[in-house]
């Protein structure tokens, strides 16, 4: 395979699996298309328009050796493509996860977990205030936790967490390679006076949490849509 279209290719290999098991008969997630598709749309176009200021900015960008060359704005379509094609592979997890799992497991534990994320993502935020990536991200996602808390009062935050933990597999195999695993030169490249400096392997700590909101926010949206307009 020519290496420019190397990003391409992780967006198509990310969505490959969850389309083609959208169609599962005892899991039908196709079903669920008319909730999904403007959850990620609205979540999409969030994440880009933040992609780009970060990207003109230089909190980070993109090697164009990996690259097809087609950009929108200073994003490369390749990126793009990653805001609508994994939160939708992260949504397939989330719903399959709950035909696969026969209760909600962390049920009992979700509001303990939220209280220790969001404690652990103020202070660090807070202290972190020179780095954008990073204040960003914490403070937000902890804001993001407290409405969930107190406005929303979610039922589903148990599943949520749950499906995460699934999540973090494709996760680190596909951002491990974005970030310079397996290859000779990272696809995405990151200032790291913008962000904690820490490495999961290849892989920005921050970033964790950077994919836990994406997709707390697809989900969000996607369950609000299904309770809203949801035959009874």
């Amino acid at each position: 395979m020519n290496e420019r279209y190397l990003y391409l290719a992780l967006d198509i290999g990310s969505i490959s699996f969850p389309f083609l098991f959208s169609f599962y008969p005892k899991a039908n997630f196709s079903k669920e298309w008319k909730y999904l598709f403007p959850s990620l749309m609205i979540t999409a176009v969030i994440f880009i328009v933040w992609d780009e200021v970060f990207t003109q900015m230089g909190v980070w960008g993109f090697n164009t050796r990996y690259l097809t060359g087609i950009y929108l704005g200073s994003l490369p379509l390749e990126e793009v493509l990653f805001f609508i094609f994994i939160p939708y592979a992260c949504l397939f997890i989330y719903f399959s996860s709950q035909h696969l799992a026969s209760r909600d497991y962390l049920k009992p534990y979700s509001t303990n977990i939220s209280w220790v994320l969001i404690i652990y993502l103020v202070i660090t935020g807070l202290l972190n205030t020179h780095r954008i990536y990073t204040s960003v991200t914490f403070l937000s996602l902890a804001v993001f936790l407290l409405l969930h808390l107190y406005w929303w009062k979610s039922k589903y935050m148990g599943k949520f967490y749950f499906a995460y933990l699934f999540v973090l597999i494709p996760f680190s195999i596909v951002n491990g390679i974005l970030t310079g695993s397996f290859i000779d030169e990272e696809v995405v490249w990151y200032n790291n006076a913008e962000n904690l400096n820490i490495r999961m392997g290849t892989i920005p700590f921050d970033d964790l949490f950077y994919n836990m909101l994406m997709l707390l926010m697809v989900t969000t949206i996607y369950e609000a849509f299904k309770k809203r307009f949801a035959v009874k």
